[in-house]
């Protein structure tokens, strides 16, 4: 049975077993499921289920870095009075394949403010982005594929 369904279903348990189902209670529940399922983890063969929850948690954790990162950056682009930007349409050259990890890939970087996810090639082999600031196109290459892109084949490969 899949972990992730047993330890949904351990925290529906504490639910019911507490008498509040409120949205507190529940992640409270799944926590402490978590947890439980963390003490026998060799015999129920959990050991992957953890690392992935890891791996998921610092995507997300690197996601809002980078959000407020990026939102600081463009908030002084911004209000400097000489804008000095070179906007402009980057090629990227995905190492992600399947269709979850190009989508997220999309929407993360669509949602870090400054860029945008324009299109993907028909062979789903190129990322276009459109950055705010385009002076230095492999930096943004870099900054990807060192960021969002490894942080995702980690959690989903």
């Amino acid at each position: 049975m899949n972990l992730f369904l047993v330890n949904v279903l351990l925290a529906l348990a504490w639910a019911a077993v507490s008498g509040s189902f409120s949205l507190g209670n529940l992640i409270f529940g799944f926590v402490l499921a978590a947890l439980a399922l963390s003490l026998i983890r060799e015999q129920v063969g959990s050991v992957g289920y953890f690392s992935r929850l890891r791996r998921v948690t610092s995507l997300f954790l690197l996601f809002f870095y980078e959000l407020i990162q990026s939102a600081v950056r463009v908030a002084i682009l911004v209000i400097q009075p000489d804008m000095k930007l070179k906007p402009g349409i980057i090629a990227y050259d995905l190492k992600v394949d399947r269709d979850l990890e190009i989508t997220l890939l999309a929407n993360l970087i669509t949602l870090t403010p400054g860029t945008l996810s324009v299109d993907v090639s028909a062979d789903r082999s190129t990322l276009y982005i459109h950055a705010l600031d385009c002076s230095d196109p492999d930096q943004i290459r870099k900054d990807i594929a060192d960021g969002f892109e490894r942080k995702i084949l980690e959690a989903f490969r």
